[in-house]
């Protein structure tokens, strides 16, 4: 398993919005509704992180990032999941980048995430409450 830049790659964008499209309702915290197309993009080519890597394994099988707060998210392709990418790609960020305070915004209902930075050693610091 390795990271790569994801704008090492011209199909960028078509990769990461596919990635978005298997997302369920409790896996994100980002945005409340699928986004358009041309507002995906836009965001894309925002480079609003860090760092953002594909993680891949004979092919990509999801994407993470290093927001500029230090926090850190993954996504695994639903064929992929289950098969320790998620873990290792969280490993490999805080290698790359050094020893810090990274943190992790997680969903409420992801179960999954938590359970997998809980097992890295992350603890439960904030609940956050929004009001729309």
């Amino acid at each position: 398993m390795r990271l790569t830049s994801i704008y090492e790659r011209p199909d960028r964008a078509q990769i990461l919005f596919q990635l978005l499209e298997e997302r369920e309702p409790d896996q994100n915290i980002s945005h409340k509704a699928m986004p358009t197309w041309k507002e995906h993009l836009s965001f894309v080519e925002s480079k609003p992180y860090k760092a953002w890597y594909f993680i891949e394994d004979e092919g990509i099988v999801g994407a993470c990032y290093l927001s500029k707060q230090d926090e850190i998210g993954i996504f695994v392709f639903k064929a992929h999941q289950g098969k320790n990418y998620g873990p290792l790609a969280v490993k490999a960020i805080m290698h790359e980048h050094g020893k810090r305070r990274y943190l992790a915004n997680i969903a409420p209902g992801n179960e999954r995430s938590r359970r997998i930075f809980r097992d890295l050693g992350f603890k439960h610091i904030q609940c956050t409450y929004e009001l729309v």
